[in-house]
């Protein structure tokens, strides 16, 4: 491993890259095949496969096909150790602003999203 923050850095462009273009296939390079995904705001909480979650990202309309302007933040990248990492972004995805806690895990020499665990908020004056 030459330099983990390095290698999660461009891991998380490739992912915001992936939200702002839809691009199900890119995500599908970033999750780990046993990934969860998990979100309790508001009154639902959602789990979902990765599986499952290709299947929304392949259904719904991108923020770049809607000409939406792009806001991306990597707000804290960790490595506690060899084979975990977290990371901490957020991303506009309008009308919402969400807060992704990204959990990596270094398998076969690449950094996988293992689990996802989001929030949003709404962005007033869309």
């Amino acid at each position: 491993m030459e330099n983990p923050v390095k290698e999660l850095h461009e891991s998380l462009l490739k992912y915001f890259d992936a939200l702002y273009f839809g691009d199900s296939a890119l995500f599908s390079e970033l999750f780990h095949t046993d990934a969860r995904l998990y979100c309790n705001t508001g009154d639902a909480f959602t789990t979902m496969t990765v599986a499952e979650y290709l299947d929304v990202v392949a259904g719904r309309q991108s923020p770049a096909s809607r000409g939406d302007r792009r806001e991306d933040r990597i707000l804290e990248i960790a490595v506690p150790t060899a084979t975990t990492a977290h990371a901490r972004v957020q991303e506009l995805f309008l009308p919402k602003r969400f807060t992704d806690e990204l959990t990596f895990i270094r398998a076969n020499g690449r950094w996988k999203i293992i689990a996802k665990v989001w929030h949003f908020d709404l962005v007033p004056d869309t």
